[in-house]
């Protein structure tokens, strides 16, 4: 039994929910976000509230009630306030700069990387930290790991592209013949 499932959605002011079959549409201040729910969960709007119900007794239908749940709260939250997630670059060298809807990183490579930001991701970079800001908490989360991955933090020096709150566990180097 999903216990997050249970607990329905809280609809803040000046957010706006549509359901129609499994066409759901959440619509706030920051934007509008579009969702498909499974045939085996039931989505209803009741007063300030969104409630997610399975619709039968199976297994499948319940793994799906506490996801699509979460999903909804997800997209609730986006359009109220908007997810953020920090990057931060250490290295000799390394360089970030925003060219209109392009990331320019300097990362240590021969060449500059251009990276194309997808459209509902805002970015912003201030000394050694980047910013990403957005309302789809998915695609934020796919935009902060595909940027990470140009250079993941190396164990040696700690160089590299890591998420703000990562902790890097650091490995001793080589040590020299002691006479």
């Amino acid at each position: 039994m999903s216990r997050i499932g249970r607990v329905p959605v809280e609809l803040p002011e000046k957010v706006e929910v549509n359901i129609s079959g499994n066409q759901i549409k959440v619509k706030g201040p920051l934007g509008q976000l579009d969702f498909t729910s499974h045939n085996l969960v039931k989505v209803e709007k009741k007063d300030k509230q969104v409630v997610v119900t399975p619709a039968d007794q199976t297994k499948k239908s319940h793994s799906l009630w506490g996801t699509t749940r979460t999903l909804l709260q997800n997209m609730v939250t986006g359009v109220a306030t908007g997810f953020q997630r920090d990057l931060e670059f250490n290295g000799v060298g390394y360089k970030v700069v925003v060219k209109g809807d392009v990331l320019v990183l300097n990362l240590g490579y021969s060449h500059p990387i251009d990276y194309n930001l997808p459209s509902g991701v805002k970015v912003a970079v201030k000394g050694s930290t980047i910013s990403l800001t957005g309302i789809d908490k998915e695609l934020l989360g796919r935009v902060a790991a595909k940027i990470r991955s140009f250079r993941p933090p190396e164990p040696y020096k700690g160089k590299g592209v890591k998420y703000k709150e990562e902790v890097i566990i650091r490995k001793a180097g080589k040590t020299g013949a002691k006479k």
